[in-house]
């Protein structure tokens, strides 16, 4: 989860923020939320608005086609050439590329990153609960916005509401047409192209690539040589170091992991927070309250340990554990978003005897809470180099 106004991003989107475009939307030039104990649904419809109260698109959405897992993400200030974009789709290795525009606007006063889609082709690099819903993606089609589900769920925005869309200055009431998320870290809105012209976001400045047997950072050091100037290239969701079945344990050695200190201020710091409000997005006094994420980050900002800002990437901060091997400390990570499987979407800091310390949804205060176990996929042992390297 994110700050409204400041997004810390790890690394595409803020990492170099560009001129302010047409409807004062910052450009996404380098590199999502966190669901807090909800439980998945099998109905997937319920998460998509009726289509009742929105015209359809007079144009048909093509069904889904042959899904793939973008790896790579590419965005610049302004329309990447045409050239620049036939090259890539002929480099070895790559088996798609989708064009996007990508922007850090403003959706329902938050500040995330937003896409403008052609609904029938980037629905093949979405997660599969995702890319499956034709009422979906005839809900953008039609010009309604899709929210992560995390946003709606815990942000508590509203499902067939309308909210603002746009820049800091001029923004677009667009309905909510679903809670979807769309597996790209730090994307938390999705609009149509026509939508995202009418709003003045760049036209096509953006790219999602496919490489499926090549190691992204070795693809990403040969495509920096065919992008051109200020535009940044970095990997979608690295994988999360999870053990090997019957593997060692992590390391214990000072400098590897937390020491004593610094465990028992994390601790204390989460303890000062107890009561305050759950702000999604908010990360400091400042908006008000704090997320899931922006709790842990808080916490072990205190005993001097950078932490990337959402729970997808603090789950890369160390070594992912077993729970049954969890100690104080350590954080805590589920995979709750029934759009976006496997997909960590909220976090918690475990105190021992089976309790934690959580800010779990809008509605609620950060407090103390049992530990569940349904959806969670284990604990983080966090490691400071780690931690600073995840963070960027």
């Amino acid at each position: 989860m994110r700050k409204p106004n400041r997004r810390a991003l790890p690394t595409i989107i803020g990492v170099a923020v560009f001129t302010t475009l047409g409807a004062n939307v910052a450009v996404l030039v380098a590199r999502d939320g966190n669901a807090a104990g909800r439980q998945p649904v099998a109905d997937a419809a319920r998460f998509v608005a009726a289509s009742g109260n929105s015209p359809l698109s007079p144009d048909p959405v093509a069904p889904l086609g042959k899904r793939l897992t973008p790896h790579v993400l590419v965005a610049g200030a302004g329309t990447l050439p045409a050239d620049v974009v036939a090259k890539i789709r002929a480099t070895k290795g790559v088996q798609g590329v989708e064009v996007v525009d990508a922007v850090q606007g403003t959706v329902a006063g938050k500040r995330v990153g937003l896409m403008g889609v052609d609904p029938s082709t980037f629905r093949n690099y979405t997660p599969k609960p995702t890319a499956q819903s034709d009422a979906l993606w005839r809900n953008i089609a039609a010009g309604d916005v899709a929210i992560s589900f995390t946003m709606g769920s815990d942000g508590g925005v509203k499902l067939g509401g309308q909210v603002p869309v746009g820049g800091r200055q001029s923004q677009s009431p667009l309905r909510v047409g679903a809670y979807a998320t769309m597996g790209i870290g730090d994307v938390d809105a999705v609009i149509s192209h026509a939508n995202a012209q009418a709003l003045g976001m760049p036209t096509g400045n953006a790219l999602l690539i496919s490489v499926p047997k090549t190691k992204p950072a070795a693809f990403i050091k040969r495509l920096r040589k065919l992008l051109p100037a200020r535009t940044k290239a970095v990997e979608v969701n690295p994988e999360i170091d999870y053990p090997r079945p019957g593997g060692e344990d992590v390391p214990t050695s000072h400098g590897q992991v937390m020491t004593a200190e610094q465990v028992r201020t994390v601790i204390k710091a989460a303890y000062s927070r107890l009561g305050w409000p759950y702000v999604w997005g908010g990360e400091s006094e400042a908006e008000g309250g704090y997320d899931c994420s922006g709790l842990m980050q808080y916490a072990f900002g205190r005993a001097g340990i950078r932490l990337p800002r959402v729970a997808a990437d603090q789950a890369r901060a160390g070594w992912v554990i077993p729970y049954a091997k969890a100690r104080p400390g350590d954080m805590l990570i589920w995979a709750n978003d029934p759009t976006a499987p496997g997909y960590i979407s909220h976090i918690a800091l475990y105190l021992g005897g089976g309790k934690m310390l959580a800010a779990p949804r809008t509605g609620t205060v950060v407090q103390v809470q049992d530990v569940y176990t349904r959806n969670m996929a284990g604990a983080v042992r966090v490691s400071p180099q780690t931690a600073a390297r995840a963070a960027g």
